[in-house]
């Protein structure tokens, strides 16, 4: 089986020069669900935690989880949107063609579960700064689709010098990936002598000892990125994906007595000589795809399978600026942590303080009496104290402690007030009211206002929607038939072939648009329907077909059969 060391060692840079990246990612997943004292520091020479300092020193680790909530009110905000890809057609001729793909578009996302994978998405993209989705053609539970999968950040990795905000100049992609060894034979192994070579090495990189080795064996002094070559959990196989762009040579040739156009490489053009041939060298990028093992070996290779001549990732950082990824997250992480000080530090004061401590001179206890008595008569109801006073005129009087004079109170509506500033993220878009006479026009104002905050983030994840869509719009038009998109949209397939793979390219215009997937904009567009059709502009089915009632497949279905009966 063939190797590729030197493959495997630029997958293995890439994932290493993301590791600050994945650091970060973690610092902020752990303040987003609560973990906030998790930070190391050293007190004498020992590396500790917060929480374990604060502990040893007799005091609580307490937090007031703002990031949280902070994140489930955007993506809150993103979901209120409803916003759904919709296909829109340059040229008015293909619009049947852009309304047949729409209907596909919202199988695939109803298939994929999409809403919920998108809602996660975006509180990824929130935490770490990065979104991707692998969009891939394939068979899964006995289904052959078109599927969509969430990466995670531990296992993905990119070329880690590409500036470019829109991710143009990416060379390099992939992800690990732990299996079993039986999905390993299953996408690998094509005869029992397959399955025994894949046997023998995972049997080999089964161990950390197995692996270095092996790497010793080949001329390497050590194997580089353990972790990189290691399966996480127990008794996988870890799987290295790498798409890379490469540049090729080929002979586009043009039979003019065929009338045919076709591609040659350099071997098939020197071996095929025909008359009435042209041909014409170029250079052409592609993409090319790999899979190998931690020992590099080439599972399966090959050049890109999907029509759109790219990798099936769909991918954005943000913001990428000179290649920086910086998270939504990571910008209140002081706040937070400046917040959670000041609410151990009130916690450590008013247990320090004083509660209703009773100051008793001694001279004042009654004779025959004792301070137990006098405490006991003092907290009684209706309890009566007998005592004299004392020589310096003092009486029993009880104290209680205060620490407002500190300003914490202060200290904290100032660091609640810059988190929302910060953010962006204030009461108006949370849906707290300032005044309660407040009008709902003036109350949809702020909160549009509130909104323009997070108009970047949320328009950026936007982008990342609509490039996936796109992914899916050329993935369906390459692998879906004429009677697969009859069957799923029930109507005529526009534009598409009976044999998959040979629907003619059609340009088309995506763009997230609001689609009718909220209540209210379903009732304004019924509405609507129902006055034009009272108007006797448009017939009860024309209604029902147009319209977004719970009923209108059964009234539709009914009035079909009503004149066969």
């Amino acid at each position: 089986m063939e190797k590729n060391f030197e493959l495997l060692l630029l997958a293995q840079r890439c994932h290493d020069g993301m590791a600050r990246f994945r650091r970060e990612r973690e610092r902020n997943k752990r303040y987003n669900y609560g973990d906030q004292w998790g930070d190391r520091i050293t007190v004498d020479g020992r590396r500790i935690t917060e929480e374990e300092h604060i502990s040893e020193n007799g005091s609580e680790p307490l937090k007031n989880n703002l990031i949280r909530r902070l994140v489930r009110n955007v993506i809150g905000v993103y979901s209120a949107q409803a916003n759904a890809p919709k296909c829109l057609a340059r040229d008015p001729a293909e619009k049947p063609l852009a309304d047949t793909m729409t209907s596909l578009l919202k199988y695939n996302g109803e298939l994929n579960r999409l809403s919920a994978i998108y809602a996660r998405t975006l509180e990824e993209f929130l935490i770490s700064g990065l979104a991707v989705h692998r969009k891939w053609y394939g068979t899964r539970g006995g289904r052959t689709d078109c599927w969509t999968d969430m990466v995670s950040a531990d296992n993905f990795f990119i070329d880690t010098t590409m500036h470019d905000v829109r991710g143009w100049d990416c060379a390099y992609i992939g992800e690990v990936h732990d299996v079993s060894f039986d999905d390993v034979c299953h996408q690998f192994a094509s005869s029992p002598a397959d399955c025994d070579a894949l046997r023998e090495i995972y049997g080999q990189a089964s161990s950390r000892e197995g692996i270095s080795r092996a790497w010793e064996d080949f001329g390497y002094g050590r194997a580089p990125g353990m972790d990189f070559l290691t399966a996480s959990r127990p008794g996988m196989c870890r799987v290295v994906e790498v798409w890379r762009r490469e540049t090729a040579g080929h002979y586009l040739c043009h039979d003019e007595a065929r009338g045919e156009a076709y591609r040659l490489s350099r071997e098939e053009y020197e071996a095929i000589v025909r008359e009435n041939v042209t041909a014409r060298w170029v250079m052409e990028e592609r993409w090319r795809y790999y899979f190998l093992s931690p020992l590099g070996h080439v599972l399966a290779s090959g050049d890109t399978p999907y029509a759109h001549g790219s990798h099936p990732y769909a991918v954005k950082a943000y913001p990428l600026i000179d290649g920086e990824i910086h998270s939504f997250v990571g910008d209140v992480i002081d706040q937070q942590r400046y917040t959670n000080r000041l609410v151990t530090l009130h916690d450590w004061m008013l247990r320090a303080s004083a509660k209703g401590v009773l100051l008793v001179p001694e001279d004042c206890i009654p004779d025959g009496g004792s301070a137990e008595t006098m405490v006991d008569a003092w907290s009684r109801h209706n309890g009566v104290i007998v005592y004299s006073p004392s020589v310096r005129g003092d009486s029993p009087r009880q104290v209680q402690g205060s620490v407002d004079h500190a300003g914490i109170t202060r200290l904290l509506e100032t660091q609640l007030k810059f988190f929302e500033d910060i953010s962006g993220v204030n009461g108006a878009l949370q849906g707290n009211l300032t005044n309660s006479a407040m009008s709902a026009e003036l109350y949809g104002q702020q909160t549009h206002n509130a909104s323009m905050a997070l108009m970047d983030v949320l328009n950026t994840f936007a982008e990342f929607v609509r490039d996936a869509a796109g992914i899916d719009v050329r993935n369906m038009r390459q692998f879906y038939d004429a009677r697969t998109v009859e069957a799923i949209t029930g109507s005529q397939a526009h534009g598409f072939a009976d044999d998959a793979g040979n629907a003619s390219d059609v340009a088309l215009d995506l763009s997230v648009t609001s689609d009718i997937a909220t209540s209210a904009s379903r009732q304004s567009t019924n509405a609507l329907l129902l006055e034009i059709w009272k108007s006797g502009q448009i017939t009860l089915e024309e209604l029902l077909s147009a319209g977004e009632f719970p009923f209108a497949d059964a009234l539709l279905a009914a009035r079909r059969r009503k004149p066969q009966a």
